[in-house]
């Protein structure tokens, strides 16, 4: 397990594991009034979170599931990388895929977060590659089915 360390400037719970096999922490909004997001619209929806990710670890923010199907809602990047070097605002890039006009209200869950541990790379130049089976077969090379 790995230790965030969080200042958390809106009034809700921090973010928790719903269920014991839950990947991800749902994130809330933190909106002084409700927030309307039109057909094709995105916009950044503030958390009141500021976090410390530990060197070699990064946040990953994703859609929450729910609010996809239901709602049409997802993030505009996704998963959005939080690097460890970064101090700011936790700020959810929403964008609404539906039709409809969608309301998001002060503690809504709008997506939810999972830390990774990463290993940094060398570029290492070579003049050939080891040959594989999959050679340069690239996207829809090994069928439909």
């Amino acid at each position: 397990m790995v230790a965030i360390e969080v200042i958390n400037k809106s009034p809700h719970v921090l973010p928790k594991y719903e269920t014991e096999g839950s990947s991800g922490m749902d994130i809330r909004a933190w909106l002084k009034e409700p927030v309307v997001l039109k057909s094709l619209e995105r916009m950044l929806i503030p958390t009141g979170l500021f976090i410390a990710i530990p060197q070699q670890y990064e946040g990953q923010v994703r859609p929450r599931s729910g609010l996809a199907i239901k709602k049409g809602l997802t993030l505009v990047n996704t998963p959005g990388t939080i690097d460890s070097d970064y101090r700011g605002e936790l700020m959810i890039p929403l964008i609404n895929l539906s039709a409809n006009e969608q309301t998001i209200v002060d503690g809504d869950r709008i997506a939810q977060i999972i830390f990774a541990k990463y290993e940094r790379a060398e570029w290492k130049q070579v003049t050939i590659l080891q040959d594989t089976v999959r050679g340069t077969g690239g996207f829809g090379h090994s069928g439909s089915n």
